[in-house]
């Protein structure tokens, strides 16, 4: 396990909410909100500056930040005298509301560019470069052999599918069994056309046609990059929605009972906390696939922007519901009668976090090789 990758990963999470709090921060002053603070961590107050009418700076609980706006504490008024049209509440919605989303908006933006990144300089693990060949397949030469086909080549075309994909490749071969194919193949720049007839592996389960290729990943353009890193986020916001729903709906609170009164063990798809992640990051990092590491911190900032977007307070989401009732309404929702509805989604929070930290401790998620 890389020690050194755990704690790149805990800079990465800490980069992250920087950034998120900067997404706050900057539409607030874009929008003319009275910003007050600008912190790193919760508690006890560790270090800070002040530049001009706002504080800046680090408290002692790494678990978070957050931009203080004039006017949303509900509590305290904290709205300097002048200020008034500054505050929170003195903004109109459509203001209050994009000041709010900016902040998961970030994790959006820059999982999708590390998306991009890695499709720009590692590149899509489901194109079709031939990364090795197979000598032999069954004790016989591999069909890949007796076509020519080298390491570094692309397979560009098969049979009528252009720029055939990985699972294309797979079931074009296994639609045409034991049958001769052509395939056009890029090699240092030119193409050229050769025969092969996939053979049938029985050696694998369930057994399937093959080539004799191990495919390994195609580096994409600057623009198909972009437009792919956005099609990710798209997919993966699909797969972390299903997952939320999973892990906080009550199958999932069921299973964390379950683990911690049972002897019952984790398996893969267990909710786990930022130490079983980094677990994982760790186990990764030791194996030097960076891409891996990227790829994963990328679908952890998605996942945490999306739960910030559920409509309950004190996540972002429950202040744009909270917007949008009073628009509804047509009046101000008194933020006091909120503060219990807070309070018991963080306890339920803390008891989640807790649970599943206790759990990545005593009984770890077993990594894959």
């Amino acid at each position: 396990m890389s020690a050194f990758a755990i704690v790149a990963f805990f800079v990465a999470l800490i980069a992250i909410i920087l950034i998120h709090e900067f997404g706050h921060y900057l539409t607030a002053r874009a929008y003319g909100f009275r910003v007050l603070e600008y912190f790193v961590g919760f508690g006890p107050k560790l270090w800070s500056f002040r530049r001009g009418e706002i504080e800046y700076g680090v408290k002692a609980i790494p678990a978070g930040g957050y931009v203080k706006i004039a006017g949303m504490d509900p509590f305290n008024d904290d709205v300097p005298p002048g200020d008034e049209h500054r505050a929170y509440s003195a903004k109109p919605t459509w203001q209050r509301a994009l000041v709010i989303l900016a902040g998961p908006m970030s994790h959006f933006l820059v999982a999708g560019l590390i998306f991009a990144a890695l499709l720009f300089f590692v590149g899509d693990g489901w194109r079709v470069k031939v990364g090795e060949v197979t000598p032999t397949i069954g004790g016989a030469a591999s069909p890949a052999v007796a076509a020519g086909l080298r390491p570094g080549d692309t397979i560009v075309r098969i049979g009528d599918v252009q720029d055939p994909s990985r699972d294309a490749l797979g079931a074009y071969l296994a639609a045409h069994p034991g049958q001769q194919v052509p395939l056009t193949v890029e090699r240092d720049g030119k193409t050229f056309e050769v025969t092969i007839t996939p053979v049938h592996d029985t050696s694998l389960t369930p057994p399937i046609w093959r080539i004799g290729v191990v495919l390994g990943p195609v580096r994409r353009p600057v623009l198909s990059s972009l437009t792919g890193g956005a099609t990710q986020v798209w997919q993966y916001t699909k797969v972390s929605l299903q997952q939320i729903g999973h892990v906080f709906g009550p199958q999932g609170v069921h299973r964390i009972f379950t683990l911690l009164f049972t002897n019952a063990p984790r398996s893969e798809g267990d909710a786990t906390s930022v130490v079983g992640v980094s677990q994982q990051v760790g186990a990764i990092g030791g194996s030097g696939n960076w891409a891996a590491f990227f790829f994963v911190f990328a679908y952890v900032t998605l996942f945490i922007g999306l739960v910030n977007l559920l409509p309950l307070p004190p996540f972002d989401g429950g202040h744009l519901a909270i917007l949008l009732i009073e628009k509804v309404r047509g009046r101000r929702i008194d933020m006091r009668r909120v503060v219990p509805v807070s309070a018991a989604v963080l306890v339920f929070l803390g008891f989640f976090v807790l649970s599943t930290m206790l759990l990545d401790v005593v009984k770890p998620i077993p990594i894959g090789p």
